[in-house]
């Protein structure tokens, strides 16, 4: 009864492939939906794992290490310099601070190349601490960065980003080259293009010492911020010790911004992300099973004279079924080793082209094509049974 068994599945999948070698070019467009809506599953998924590597990664090296301290001591009668000396030591003391600085983005200023203005424009000025200039991490394409040593001389330096110095005509440094912020002559001894933190306010901007920025305006004038660095994953528990840190008596001094945990926003993006495509991944399935479906039955409707023939030489109900639904089945299936394939190199193509690494669950590769034989046999249901249900005398009316 085995070995009987075995020979009519072999049979019965022999008449499936001659079905579908007969009319090749039929089989190849039914099994077209298939493969695109495998191809697009495997691909969007792939591709929502890949872009989520990028947002966890750019989220753990920048929001997840940064918090920034703003002083309110003009509001509360505080006759201090906010954030000295001390204050950096005092954030450096909390468990997971790996550097801190003062950074006060002080508005605008007139920068131009000559003390009459006629070149140059307004444009943001940044005063920092050597220490937050390093956290912030300008990436120079001519120069240096200032240091202590400029901080404690008082000197008139500055920074300028490349689109202020391209504005400037300023290129060379060898010759020392100086502009005009507000009228008074600072030396640029460093041009940068990017900068790792605090990108909007330093792209297009000027960057000076703090002591260089008290003597041009006041030190009471500038509003400045403490800017630490962090350990990966440690902002959200520096923020909630740096205010009592840095003053036990008035930590209500000082404001600092809650810091929304990284990894948990990345997982919400990445969630959010993996059901909106996963959803359209299912839609164009959907779309592949119609195709699938609607193609079967026209070719059922079309070989009714046949099945009519082999009910009439005494074929059952569920050898017409079984017939129908494997090669429906095989169809589903060869799309979705098509599919597989197509959906692997457009995610291997795109992370080539934006140079990142591609990620792919293996679950993924290994079940698709069975994801592309389930719809298959999902879409051949119907037509199968609407064949089986032919009877010789109206296959034979027809």
């Amino acid at each position: 009864m085995k070995a009987v068994g075995r020979v009519k599945v072999v049979d019965l999948l022999g008449e499936a492939v001659a079905a579908m070698l007969g009319k090749p070019m039929r089989a190849a467009l039914t099994a077209l939906g298939t493969v695109l809506g495998v191809g697009t599953f495997v691909a969007v998924l792939g591709l929502t794992s890949t872009a989520t590597g990028q947002i966890s990664e750019r989220f753990d090296a920048m929001k997840a290490t940064e918090v920034v301290v703003s002083d309110k001591s003009s509001s509360i009668g505080a006759d201090d310099v906010p954030f000295g000396p001390e204050a950096v030591d005092r954030a450096l003391e909390i468990d997971g601070a790996l550097a801190a600085g003062v950074y006060a983005p002080g508005g605008d200023a007139t920068v131009s190349g000559n003390v009459s203005a006629h070149t140059g424009g307004v444009v943001g000025l940044v005063a920092a601490s050597p220490e937050a200039l390093r956290i912030v991490n300008p990436h120079l394409v001519a120069g240096r960065l200032f240091d202590q040593g400029h901080e404690s001389r008082r000197e008139k330096t500055t920074l300028l980003s490349s689109s202020v110095a391209n504005q400037l005509g300023v290129n060379d440094l060898s010759a020392q080259p100086a502009v005009f912020i507000d009228g008074t002559a600072f030396t640029v001894i460093g041009i940068y293009d990017d900068v790792e933190r605090r990108v909007d306010e330093m792209l297009l901007s000027a960057v000076v010492p703090l002591a260089a920025d008290e003597d041009l305006r006041g030190e009471h004038t500038i509003a400045r911020s403490l800017l630490v660095e962090t350990r990966n994953g440690a902002a959200p528990r520096v923020a909630e010790q740096l205010a009592v840190a840095l003053d036990p008596a008035r930590p209500d001094r000082y404001e600092v911004p809650a810091v929304y945990d990284p990894t948990r926003l990345s997982d919400e993006v990445s969630t959010d992300l993996g059901v909106l495509f996963l959803a359209l991944a299912g839609i164009c399935l959907l779309i592949g099973l119609v195709g699938i479906a609607n193609t079967t039955l026209v070719a059922v409707t079309e070989r009714i004279g046949e099945y009519g023939l082999r009910r009439a030489l005494g074929a059952k109900s569920r050898h017409i079924f079984a017939q129908v639904l494997a090669e429906s089945g095989m169809l589903g299936g060869m799309g979705g080793i098509a599919g597989v394939s197509i959906g692997v190199f457009s995610v291997v193509g795109v992370a080539v082209y934006k140079q990142w690494t591609a990620v792919m669950d293996p679950w993924l590769v290994f079940a698709a094509p069975g994801v592309g034989l389930a719809v298959g046999i999902l879409a051949g249901l119907w037509p199968a049974w609407r064949a089986s249900r032919i009877q010789p005398a109206d296959a034979l009316r027809r």
